[in-house]
């Protein structure tokens, strides 16, 4: 199996998510500034993910510092978050990783630095293993919601690859298989870096699981051909009020599903739920390089000096949710109550 992030003794080894399915490469970054920049080109991506990294990105950039000045220490550790930070604006789980990362700095500050550096260490393995977990709790959940012999159809890679293993939306689909359903999917390929045609199909083709993949365009004829019985993405963020951040191309797959009346479910852990952000409108929304959309694999597909427009996520407003799926539980509506009720 696979392994999306991991802390070695050599630094932090991702899967560059940028040249599968073709070659399954591991890349080993020895430095915060080398994580940071896996994250923003997009060798790790999920937000999940992104936190695992950013966590073992701050580790690695504390182990790095030279002082054994308390003061100096914690100077240059904010540096090294802020330029994690700096990384992608989008994904929450960054801000909540690094956030726990400073928070360990804080409440250790007069242990010494070398005690305070393995303690960030421990921090950024525990972050991890419990992604694992979170995600294992969130499918069983979630599983309970897909009846057996349903297709379920999937947009971007909101799976293993997204996550520290075993995924969120993938992650419900496993659980429900695991429990003895028979589940198919349909993946959409999530034009324009094609997570699903690139990353899930792969990752699920690994598991064995009935996968067929279609492009963005064809999920309403299938849906109408009463093809599709169910929706699950990931979130990349989720307001208080339950509007959900995720690749861009999902609210229109939550349109074609309220107008088939089908089921769309957001599977998410609670890292990924902002409650100081009260709807979508509010959700930093990133835009990202014109060549995403004008090349395929470093070929120019477009015209030259053609006009682009490529934000990476779109908001899908609460009324089009069925359910957010979190290791708690099961979210239905009014969502200010029950994500709030979440956290209480």
């Amino acid at each position: 199996m696979f392994k999306t992030v991991e802390w070695t003794r050599n630094g932090v080894v991702m899967i560059d998510q940028r040249v599968l399915p073709g070659v399954e490469v591991y890349r080993t970054y020895k430095d915060y500034k080398g994580v940071a920049g896996a994250i923003k080109d997009m060798v790790v991506r999920g937000a999940p993910a992104i936190g695992v990294a950013a966590a073992m990105g701050a580790a690695l950039g504390g182990l790095k510092i030279r002082s054994n000045d308390p003061a100096i220490f914690k100077k240059e550790f904010l540096n090294v978050c802020k330029v994690l930070a700096a990384t992608r604006p989008t994904a929450v789980n960054l801000f909540w990783a690094i956030k726990r990362m400073k928070d360990v700095a804080a409440r250790n500050d007069t242990c010494g630095v070398a005690a305070l550096k393995m303690l960030l260490v421990a921090e950024a393995l525990a972050i991890h293993a419990q992604d694992i977990a979170i995600c294992k709790r969130m499918g069983r959940h979630g599983g309970k919601l897909f009846k057996n012999g349903y297709t379920v159809l999937t947009h971007c890679n909101a799976g293993a690859l997204a996550t520290a293993g075993y995924g969120t939306a993938l992650g419900v689909i496993r659980a429900a298989i695991e429990s003895g359903k028979k589940i198919k999917v349909f993946a959409d390929e999530t034009r324009p870096f094609l997570q699903g045609a690139r990353l899930t199909a792969w990752e699920l083709q690994k598991d064995g699981i009935d996968t067929t993949l279609i492009t963005d365009n064809m999920a309403g004829y299938m849906m109408k051909k009463g093809l599709i019985n169910a929706v699950v993405v990931g979130a990349d963020r989720i307001a208080a009020n339950g509007d959900v951040a995720n690749k861009i191309g999902t609210y229109t797959v939550a349109i074609l599903a309220r107008e088939h009346r089908i089921p769309f479910y957001v599977a998410a852990p609670l890292s990924t739920i902002d409650l100081k952000i009260k709807h979508g409108d509010r959700i930093p929304i990133e835009e990202r390089s014109s060549k995403e959309v004008t090349h395929i694999q470093g070929k120019m597909v477009a015209p030259k000096g053609i006009k682009v427009k490529n934000p990476a996520f779109d908001v899908t407003p609460n009324a089009l949710v069925s359910a957010i799926i979190t290791e708690k539980g099961v979210v239905r509506k009014p969502y200010v109550k029950g994500l709030k009720g979440l956290f209480d």
